[in-house]
């Protein structure tokens, strides 16, 4: 059985994103289950270049409702 968890916050929404991206630092502390990626995503910089310092290596399933 999963444990459900309520949070109300406040986000910036860019309706052309492809995608979510949440800290780690907040996954961490609220305790949600992350699963490893078998590769890691690379982010890129706004001004294009990618960035090697912050890759995404696991993924949270959430449920948004806004």
């Amino acid at each position: 059985m999963r444990m459900k968890k309520k949070f109300i916050i406040e986000i910036l929404l860019n309706s052309g994103t492809t995608e979510l991206i949440m800290s780690s630092k907040f996954a961490k502390q609220n305790k949600f289950r992350k699963k490893k990626l078998d590769r890691p995503i690379y982010v890129r910089n706004v001004n294009g270049t990618l960035n090697y310092k912050e890759l995404i290596k696991h993924t949270v399933e959430v449920e948004l409702f806004f």
